[in-house]
């Protein structure tokens, strides 16, 4: 594929998570199909910005959500800038097309009287187990963190005494989230617990299986899953809606948006943006309900 070398580029230079680096491969095969079957030719200097919107007006109508459409574009963007620079394209076909305008999604969070329900209220059970599926609710309510990063905590990178987490995140990058007193304490009782498991001294993983192995993103997900189910009924009770609600209650209680930018590891403060519409959905819930002219 004309694309083997900006794929080879985003995985070991910008060093994108694989799960990116799959997606745009994907993206670019399609693209690169779509041009050998229309337009006989799959070679980057043919390629025009008419032969770009012709496969993106086919995208829409096959009722391809905005923006997954704006995603395609964003990888087509990187794929042909980085062939300018290669010295592959004189003129960039891609500075004449537009992104579709995509609706705003609100992140779906958990409310706050409901996760108070999950740590005051819900049985999590005894043994080691249990230990491991409280903590994990606790790093990801009390830290924002990714499912991905949760799985590749180590031991060490957990300062009890500092009361702090380092975290690797996207592209690498490292950063330092702080940790309650609660939360280090049950850390602190599940390594504990953690010690007795055949082979976990094997692995330097924080979070490991009754087994000893290292956690795996599935089974946390379905332990995130079967305990959210027990506290609401929203559609979504993944490990992320945790992220969104971790931010969302930060940010309804004061804290500042660029703290919050940095404890989750966003690259920009727009990405964190996204949470300031939830709060000003709630206080226009508050102001219709409270204001006599409302």
């Amino acid at each position: 594929m004309q694309a083997d070398h900006f794929i080879e580029y985003v995985r070991n230079v910008k060093r994108y998570s694989p799960h990116t680096v799959i997606a745009y491969q994907t993206d670019l095969e399609k693209f690169f199909e779509y041009l050998s079957i229309t337009y006989n030719t799959e070679i980057v200097s043919d390629i025009d910005y008419m032969m770009i919107r012709s496969w993106l007006a086919g995208l829409i109508e096959q009722k391809i959500s905005a923006h997954t459409v704006k995603r395609k574009i964003s990888v087509l963007k990187s794929f042909f800038k980085y062939n300018i620079k290669q010295g592959i394209l004189i003129e960039n076909p891609m500075l004449k097309i537009s992104s579709p305008k995509a609706p705003k999604r609100l992140p779906v969070f958990v409310e706050k009287d409901k996760m108070d329900l999950l740590f005051d209220q819900v049985d999590f059970g005894e043994g080691t187990e249990a230990l491991r599926n409280r903590l994990i609710f606790e790093m990801f309510y009390l830290t924002g963190m990714r499912l991905s990063e949760l799985v590749n905590i180590k031991i060490s990178d957990i300062n009890c005494s500092g009361q702090t987490i380092k975290v690797l995140g996207k592209r690498n990058k490292e950063r330092i989230i702080p940790l309650g007193e609660k939360t280090v304490s049950l850390t602190e009782n599940y390594l504990s617990a953690r010690s007795a498991i055949s082979g976990s001294s094997e692995n330097d993983y924080l979070f490991v299986t009754k087994n000893g192995k290292k956690i795996y993103q599935k089974l946390v997900y379905r332990v995130v899953n079967y305990y959210l189910s027990a506290v609401t009924t929203i559609e979504k009770k993944s490990p992320h809606v945790l992220r969104h609600t971790f931010a969302t209650h930060m940010l309804n209680n004061g804290a500042d948006l660029n703290a919050i930018k940095e404890i989750l590891g966003h690259a920009n403060l727009s990405a964190t943006q996204i949470y300031t519409h939830n709060t000003i959905e709630k206080l226009k819930k508050v102001y219709k309900h409270a204001h006599p002219k409302a």
